[in-house]
């Protein structure tokens, strides 16, 4: 059986299952499931997105992974135990690839392929967490790598920010909501980085092509070479940098085999001021060669200037004096007296910029220090020096020198060794003692260059003595000159010597600067040996004594330059007389005075030496010195202040922890603290005093480390007076602080001083005192400042910022201490929140004092929240509302969104209501003593949350700190009800505050970040998890405190309606039926008030409509069809509309809701389309015909007739969209009465928009090309300007209505196909469901592209292949079918269609507009089909389709009003046949009268087809079956409809041998055969008919438009003696009439019976064009004419009684 499983599990799908076992639980790749119990290999569970169904899976399928159970609220969750991130980065890939796939549907290429590839870094990225063999550091690294991508990610597909802390995701009930808003909103998501170390490395890497070198010179010059590499500042001409230095052999490559992959070095110690743009790697090549034949002297050779990473050439130095300066004239450009070196010489130098202190270098790029890099030093300290650095490096520059010839012609070659003895006169061999760079070793000596014959010589060479401390006292460095002769082949001669003692007597060493020193005469090397001899000697011109004029007078001397770099050795004489104080004693207030005078880079080398001195001096000298120590102390303490000092702090601090051993100083201190504290009200100059309490941090270290000292020496002696010396510091300090400063003075300046250095005693003082005694000091210090917040003082900032301070201090995060500081924290703060001043700093304290609150029942947080609600509820919320009402800054987009710091006021409101318990609201609540004090304080409130609940508030993918402000403003809500039902009922029913409450419920449940609907199932899943629907829970409150309103609800109605109404639209059934029973309530109510729902009725409707137009509602959540639904069947309150005696009414009224939504909906849906298609275009005519016939809202109604317009303009439907605004314009009269601005009309009379309407209707029937209508307004507007004696517009109408006169008569309109569309199926919308309309096509749009445009609009729509009505399978099925075939329509003007010479232009117009009624034919065989004559059975169905509105109108389709049925016989269908034809045979001949162009070919088709049909057996046919005795006999009553049809044969025949004659007129020449043909099948025809016909011999007899108005043609026709029969051998073949009728019949669509192919369909067709009748034919109203019958004339005579020749009259 099942077990359940003991430890919570989860597990993951690794293969798909699914699930056909029984009770199997199908399963796709990577589901989460939780196991439930297990049995056997079998596990039973719930997939986490399918938590209802639970069932099993086997385990083979799944991936076991440990988890823990999670209960909040009534949910209980799982959570893995894996790493957060891990947990983050599989959900979120999860979510992303289905975002991804829609990526690609949507065509947005670039976003998925860049969201691909971030996937697939953070999937390796995952790999390297899980395999858990990455270091801290790496760790770190990779996570803060993938928790970037996840928010890139995230922010490109529009995701919520997910706020974390050390990478890893937070919950937002375990942290405050100050805390969650940093997070989300200061820090962002992603964790910051580690800041950099401010210090600086720069890395020159100069590499070996596809190699790892240095460089690579590539030279021709056969010797070895010598290149020393600096850092130069080109814009103060000096360097920045030691000299790296590297040999190189004659290949260029380094002398060392060992070095070859390994020359590159570290610049280091170099500041962000250093590396500006003018700075600049300086290269000088040094040739080891001969000048001319001196061998192995220096030569310098070229010179190269690095900006960049590029191979470079070097030039070459022609001029050798110019040699010390090439470098600065290359960068000032002055290079035109050097050449390059060739193109044989080439330097490449490889450089990279490392940001960091060495250490973090060194474990950044590990790879640079294995293989061996050379460091090379910045000139003197860096920017910021660093404690136990150690330095001693003397660096000197061989500037000059000065020479005499020596008795020579010529001027020597000079070169300069240089070496370092010591007090014995043996050179230094300390690791080498000179070093020309690094990059080499040092050596015991060093060679200078050697310039060709220049006795001023000028080197600029650089070297580096890196000296221990000790070899510096009697140590010197000696330069020996020698010359180096072409032609002495022995020793370089020795001609003199300088040197330089390296520290004088006194302890000081070289002096840095510029040394001109002695040059001395030597010319053996033996002489030198003693160094003895020559160190009795003057070194320097500059310290010779006066008498020594032979040696001032001297014209050789020699010049250097020495700077000193060290942490132990000083030049300053003063700062050596002061650590030799006991030596010295007289010289000790000296030294005390000048301390302030000495270098701060040699106080801070001797930091430890010099405050042993001064404590020192102060224990054994304190009354005499005592102030004195103490100044200099202040001096030093301050001094470390300094950014280039400041991490000498840290010395400091472990000097007193460690080295300080003033045990009696603490008394020495606080009195003479207390001095300058007492001083500071009278004394004119603060300045000093302000450093002394810029001190006061050290002061107060120094105080209690010596009070420990001294407390552990003796066992605690003297503590009570320690204790009163302290009380009363702090004294002098609180009558100090609590003194009125005036803006400007100095007391205000030094009080400043003081509140900035305050807080950081408070660690301090708890060494010795207890918790609350350190809070009391504070609290009464910080108490003594005045609370009164001045605009103009520099003291109001100061003051918060000790206030935050004091927060943000260990002392404050204490819970004993927090309450003594609580008060006057709150009494400070209250009063700049009230003045709503320094609010950043406001914030940033509240946030810091709710980041420390915790929701803990009994204890002491509950009353600190007690206390803060009080003091700083009020001013919180007053707060908000200025801040939010504040204008806000232009340019910031369209919406208004709080700045960080004003956020953080939202976030500490939020974070003090989500403190508060019942017992906090209900001490509010108490507090607010009377009523008037309640009310504003709960309209404050609910207008805080209405501000809160804003769209615009937050971000929008803040989703988190919505759903915590949401959580805290319904948690708060609950709360306050009560207080509303208790105070604001009944007789002290306030409406404000009520309806304050309905509005903030109503827009709380409508934000769109509650809509859980338009969420994923996984975040919705998470949201209900934690909080719920909050919605439904709102809702419920919503009604509880509607059912206790009473007879005050009648306040809310009509007002509430729309708010309720728009609660009920969102799609939330629960939510839903909370609130439909409310309009149960206010129909019943308004009932009883009224005795209508007028009022109900008219608010709903127009808060429906804009509600739906919004987007909200759908059709399976309608609230109106909800209401129904619970009318008539009593589902919810039913019952109850049974016993009320408006339940017809209130039904009535839910039902035209209810059609009215229905039509909405279907508008809201039609709209999303981007085309206008005819779904926009006839929901919108649904919609408008609504509002004007059941609503009768004129407004609603005008609204939709403008959109409408506007849709039709849009698809270029003029004549529609003319129609359309002619809806509006019969709403108008021609009066003064004054118009309110609307839409977009001005304000204006009713006269000037019915002008602006009629002109603008008028232009768009003039560009439909529906001149006729726009005349009937021209003249209506004309006749308007008449009467107002407006001639200037009068004429301009008159001229007007001429041109569309002129238009209907030269230009040409196309008559457009009329389409009868049935829409079947529930899949369609409302307005369309199992309806049919006609529509009118575009020009030039036939059956099929109408069908295709069609199915288009409804790709889902299902074409129906017949013509049948459908049944109910169909009107009923869940699909869309489409039934569409073409329709005739009937013109209803018929006098101008049958009036003789009205031009065809006329009449075009009148044939396809102004109508109503449309038919379509369907044919079929009634009784048995005779196979020989089909005519004989052939009936035809007619259907007449009666349209609620004429066409063209409002619309381009109309819905079909009125279906009539009538069968057509067979006989009145012969007869309409040839009507027809004979119709178009006359319009045909007419055209040809009329010579119009293309006229002939169209007479010729239509000739061919009737002679042929005819001789073929067509009319035989007809003979055969209508005028035989047996039909006459069965059908007497057709015998007035068979003259009929003789008549039209012989009218006919007559037509045809007239358009014979004129078709012999006009044939081309290339057609005569046809036309012989078709004479002689003519003749063919009559003699099978038997017909004569006399022929007139002049065009003329057929008449012309005029004349056939005014006079009568005659036509005789010969009718033989016999009546109209033929025997029945004498039959012609039907064929070729039933094949021409098969392919003019059906006009319809879809596959007909074999009866309709035989079927001649002319009955429905029109003449081909205008015509002219030849003959005034009196038949032209069909069975309303009357009928020629033969034997019967016009005046009743039998027929009998005629001659044989007839003469027949037509009028």
């Amino acid at each position: 059986g099942l077990t359940p499983v003991e430890t919570a599990h989860g597990s993951v799908a690794l293969a798909s299952f699914r699930g056909t076992v029984p009770h199997g639980l199908p399963l796709e790749i990577g589901d989460t499931v939780q196991i439930l119990e297990r049995c056997e290999g079998w596990y039973r569970g719930f997939v986490l997105k399918n938590p209802n169904v639970k069932v099993s899976q086997h385990v083979l399928n799944i991936l076991l992974k440990k988890c823990l159970r999670s209960t909040h609220r009534q949910f209980e969750t799982v959570i893995p135990t894996e790493d957060s991130v891990i947990t983050e980065m599989t959900s979120t890939l999860r979510e992303w690839g289905a975002m991804w796939k829609q990526l690609y549907v949507k065509n947005e290429g670039d976003l998925f392929h860049r969201l691909w590839h971030v996937m697939n870094e953070v999937l390796d990225l995952r790999r390297q967490v899980l395999v858990g063999h990455l270091t801290q550091d790496r760790m770190r690294d990779v996570k803060q790598h993938i928790t970037a991508r996840l928010d890139w990610g995230n922010e490109q597909l529009g995701l919520d920010l997910v706020p974390r802390k050390e990478f890893a995701m937070v919950d937002p009930d375990e942290i405050s909501v100050t805390e969650l808003y940093s997070l989300v909103g200061g820090d962002g998501a992603v964790c910051a980085a580690p800041r950099r170390f401010q210090t600086r490395g720069f890395h020159g890497n100069c590499g070996l092509a596809g190699g790892e070198g240095f460089f690579l010179m590539s030279s021709n010059l056969g010797e070895d070479l010598d290149v020393f590499f600096t850092i130069y500042d080109g814009r103060e001409n000096r360097p920045l940098s030691e000299r790296f230095f590297v040999r190189l052999n004659k290949q260029g490559v380094p002398k060392s085999p060992e070095k070859t992959e390994k020359q590159c070095t570290l610049f280091v110690d170099l500041g962000s001021s250093d590396l500006r743009k003018d700075v600049y790697i300086v290269v000088h090549i040094i040739r080891i060669g001969k000048p001319r034949e001196v061998h192995d002297a220096r030569r310098g050779t070229n010179c190269d200037l690095i900006a960049c990473v590029n191979p470079y050439l070097p030039y070459r130095c022609n001029t050798e004096s110019e040699w010390y300066q090439i470098h600065e004239n290359i960068i000032r450009k002055v290079n035109s007296r050097y050449n390059l070196s060739g193109s044989n010489a080439g330097l490449a130098v490889s450089l990279q910029l490392l940001h960091g202190d060495i250490e973090q270098i060194r474990r950044e790029y590990m790879a640079l220090f294995t293989r061996g890099i050379a460091i090379t030093k910045k000139l003197g300290f860096s920017d910021i020096i660093m404690p136990g650095e150690m330095r001693n490096d003397l660096y000197v520059t061989l500037e000059r020198g000065e020479f005499e010839k020596g008795g020579k012609s010529v001027a020597r070659n000079v070169e300069v060794t240089v070496c370092v003895l010591d007090a014995d006169g043996l050179v230094l061999k300390v690791k080498g003692s000179v070093w020309a760079g690094s990059g080499e070793s040092g050596a015991d000596e060093y060679h200078s260059i050697v310039l060709y014959h220049n006795n001023s010589p000028r080197w600029a060479e650089q070297i580096k003595l890196p000296l221990p401390v000790d070899k510096f006292r009697g140590s010197h460095m000696r330069f020996e000159f020698r010359h180096c002769s072409t032609k002495d082949k022995g020793e370089k001669k020795l001609f003199g010597f300088s040197f330089v003692p390296l520290m004088q007597e006194d302890g000081r060493t070289l002096p840095d600067g510029t040394h001109e020193l002695i040059v001395h005469k030597c010319e053996e090397n033996t002489s030198l040996q003693d160094c003895a001899r020559y160190l009795k000697l003057p070194f320097s011109k500059g310290n010779l004594p006066g008498n020594n004029q032979a040696a001032k007078g001297s014209k050789e001397s020699f010049w250097i330059t020495s700077f000193l770099c060290s942490t132990k050795l000083t030049q300053n004489g003063d700062m050596l007389d002061l650590l030799k104080w006991r030596a010295h004693p007289e010289k000790i207030s000296d030294s005390l005075s000048k301390l302030k005078e000495i270098d701060g880079s040699e106080i801070v080398k001797f930091l430890q030496d010099t405050l042993d001195t001064l404590f020192g001096i102060l224990d054994e000298s304190s009354q005499r010195y005592g102030l004195k120590v103490f100044d200099c102390l202040v001096h030093i303490i301050n001094l470390l202040q300094d950014s280039k000092f400041q991490h000498f702090k840290p010395v400091m601090d472990t000097y007193i922890e460690s080295h300080f051993a003033g045990a009696l100083s603490y008394r020495d201190l606080i009195k003479v603290l207390k001095w300058y504290v007492d001083r500071i009200v009278d004394a004119e100059h603060q300045d000093h005093i302000q450093q002394v309490l810029k001190a006061s941090e050290y002061i107060f270290k120094y105080i209690i480390q010596s009070r420990r000292l001294y407390a552990l020496a003796t066992g605690g002696q003297n503590e009570d007076e320690f204790r009163c010396c302290v009380r009363e510091l702090f004294m002098s300090l609180r009558f100090f602080l609590s003194q009125e400063s005036r803006v400007g003075s100095p007391i205000a300046q030094t009080q400043v001083v003081f509140l900035r250095t305050f807080p950081s005693v408070y660690s301090e003082l708890l060494k010795i005192f207890a918790v609350r005694e350190v809070a009391s000091f504070v609290r009464e210090t910080l108490g003594s400042l005045s609370a009164a917040a001045r605009a103009d003082c520099p003291l109001e900032p100061v003051k918060l910022q000790c206030i935050a301070r004091t927060v943000e201090s260990p002392l404050y995060t204490n819970p004993e201490s927090r309450c003594i500081l609580l008060p006057v924290v709150l009494h400070l703060l209250q009063a700049h929140l009230q003045e709503q001043r320094d609010l950043v700093m406001c914030s940033r304290i509240l946030s810091s004092m709710f980041s420390l609150i915790k929701k803990e029942e009994g204890s002491p947080v509950s009353e600190e929240v007690d206390v803060i609600v009080r003091s700083l509820l009020g001013v919180l919320l007053r707060t908000i509302l200025e801040i939010t009402n504040r204008p806000q800054p232009t340019g910031n987009g369209n919406a208004p969104r709080l700045q960080f710091q004003d956020g953080e006021f939202v976030a500490c409101l939020l974070a003090l209501l989500r403190q508060m318990t019942e017992k906090h609201y209900q001490q509010l609540l108490d507090s607010l003593s009377n009523k008037e004090d309640l009310r504003d304080f709960l309209l404050q409130i609910f207008t805080v949350f209405r501000i809160l609940i804003r769209p615009e508030m937050f971000p929008k993918d803040w989703t988190v700190m919505r759903l915590v402000t949401n959580n805290v403003i319904i948690t708060t809500v609950l709360y306050l009800s009560d207080a509303l039902r208790k105070n604001f009922l009944n007789e002290k029913f306030d409406y404000k505050v009520w309806d304050s409450y309905f509005y903030l419920s109503v827009i709380f449940i409508n934000q769109p970040c509650l809509q859980l609907e338009m969420f994923s199932p996984s975040k919705r899943k998470k949201i209900l998890e934690k909080y719920g629907d909050m919605r439904v829970m709102m809702g419920c409150e919503i009604f509880s405190m509607w059912q206790n309103l009473g007879e005050h609800k009648l306040n809310f109605i009509p007002a509430m309606i729309g708010p309720f109404l728009e609660v009920t639209l969102v799609p939330q059934p629960d939510l839903r039926n909370v609130m439909i029973p409310i309009f149960h309530d206010m129909m019943d109510w308004e009932h009883r008030r009224s005795g209508n729902f007028k009022q109900v009725e008219a608010k709903l409707i127009d808060k429906l409509d804009s509600l739906m137009s919004e987007g909200k509602g759908d059709e399976t959540h309608l609230p109106a069809s909800s209401l129904t639904s619970s009318c008539m069947c009593g589902e919810v309150w039913g019952a109850k509309i049974e016993r009320e005696t408006w339940r017809e009414s209130g039904v009535s009224l839910i039902a035209t809701v209810t059609r009215l939504m229905e039509r909405l909906l279907d508008y809201r849906d039609c709209m999303k389309a981007v085309e206008v298609d005819g779904k926009k275009i006839g929901c919108t005519v649904s919609l408008l015909n609504f509002y004007k016939t059941e609503l009768n809202k004129e407004e609603m109604y005008i609204r939709y007739i403008h959109k409408l317009y506007d849709l039709h303009l849009k698809a270029q439907n003029y004549t529609e969209a003319a129609y359309t605004l002619l809806l509006y314009d019969e709403l108008l009269e021609w009066s003064d009465r004054p118009l309110r601005e609307f839409l977009n009309y001005p304000m204006q009379t009713e006269w000037q928009r019915k002008e602006y309407l009629h002109l603008t209707i008028v232009q768009n029937f003039d560009r439909g090309k529906c001149w006729e209508n726009g005349i009937i307004l021209c003249r209506e507007l004309a006749d308007q300007y008449e009467a107002y004696y407006d001639y200037r517009n009068l004429s301009k109408m008159r001229m007007m209505e001429a041109s569309l006169y002129d238009k209907i008569m030269d230009q040409q309109r196309l008559e457009p196909e009329f389409f009868r569309v049935g829409f079947y199926g529930k899949k369609f919308p409302f307005f369309l469901r199992n309806k049919e309309f006609v529509c009118r096509g575009h020009d030039y749009e036939r059956l099929e592209a109408f069908q295709q445009r069609m199915l288009n609009e409804f790709p889902h729509a299902i074409a129906m292949q017949h013509v049948n009505l459908p049944d109910d399978t169909i009107t009923q099925a869940e699909a869309q079918y489409l039934q569409i075939y073409a329709v005739t329509p009937i013109p209803e003007a018929q006098d101008v269609l049958q009036r003789d010479g009205v031009p065809d232009s006329i009449k075009s117009f009148y044939k396809v507009n102004h109508i109503w009624r449309f038919r379509y034919d369907r044919p079929f065989h009634k009784g048995t089909k005779d196979k020989e004559n089909e005519f004989k059975s052939l009936w035809v169905e007619r259907t007449t389709l009666t349209l609620v509105q004429s066409l063209p109108g409002i619309s381009r389709w109309f819905e079909v009003e009125k279906r009539e049925l009538m069968e057509v016989s067979p006989l009145e269908n012969a007869i309409e046949v040839l009507e027809n034809k004979n119709l178009q045979l006359r319009g045909l001949i007419a055209q040809c009268q009329a010579r119009h162009p293309h006229s002939v070919s169209p007479l010729t088709m239509c000739l061919n087809g009737v002679i042929d049909a005819a001789v073929n057996g067509g009319l035989a046919r007809y003979q055969e079956a209508f005028f035989g005795k047996d039909y006459a006999a069965s059908h007497p009553e057709d015998g007035e409809k068979i003259g009929r049809l003789r008549e039209l044969m012989f009218e006919q025949a007559h037509i045809l041998e007239y358009g014979l004659a004129l078709h012999e007129k006009v044939v081309p020449q290339d057609m005569r055969p046809l036309h012989k043909k078709l004479v002689d099948q003519f003749h063919l025809m009559k003699s099978s008919l038997g017909i004569q016909v006399a022929l007139c011999s002049r065009p003329a007899c057929l008449g012309t438009p005029r004349q056939g108005r005014k006079s009568e043609q005659q036509l005789r026709l010969f009718v033989p003696d016999s009546p109209l029969s033929y025997p029945a051998g004498n039959r012609y073949s039907s064929s070729s009439l039933s094949s021409q009728a098969s392919n003019e019949v059906s006009n319809i669509t879809g596959q007909s019976e074999s009866s309709d192919e035989v079927f001649n369909m002319q009955v429905g067709a029109r003449p081909a064009g205008p015509w002219r009748s030849p003959l005034p034919a009196p038949y032209r109203r069909g069975r309303e004419t009357r009928r020629y019958v033969p034997g019967e004339d016009e005046t009743g005579v039998p027929g009998d009684r005629l001659p044989k020749t007839i003469t027949v009259t037509f009028n």
